[in-house]
């Protein structure tokens, strides 16, 4: 496995965020829009999903799909950003400008993603 350092600290990123999704999960079920049902499972299906994502960065052959995977993880839970922005509880009481730049900073992952689908 030689791939670029950035590459290993993505995955890690990916990995240790899902870990934190079984580790504090009321954390993650907090900013879960209520319009959105099973929060529970939808926790569990996300962290899942960057653990798996975040390993499958590691590996040559699936780098490309996995980031592919990370780009519509990102685009998936980006309405959890949005209601952490809109709504106080959600945001805990974080400061609105916090908030409010991690809303671009999901460009930004989206980009870092793209990067290795090429």
């Amino acid at each position: 496995m030689n791939l670029p350092w950035h590459l290993y600290l993505m995955a890690i990123l990916y990995i240790l965020a899902g870990l934190n999704h079984f580790r504090k999960p009321g954390m993650y079920i907090k900013i879960i829009p209520p319009f959105f049902k099973n929060p529970k499972t939808l926790n569990t299906l996300s962290g899942i999903a960057e653990i798996v994502l975040g390993i499958l960065l590691l590996y040559s052959f699936t780098t490309k799909y996995a980031a592919w995977g990370i780009i519509a993880l990102l685009i998936a839970i980006f309405p959890a950003n949005l209601y952490m922005f809109q709504n106080k509880k959600a945001g805990f009481g974080l400061p609105k400008w916090i908030l409010f730049v991690r809303l671009p900073l999901q460009i930004v992952l989206i980009f870092w993603a793209f990067q290795y689908t090429l």
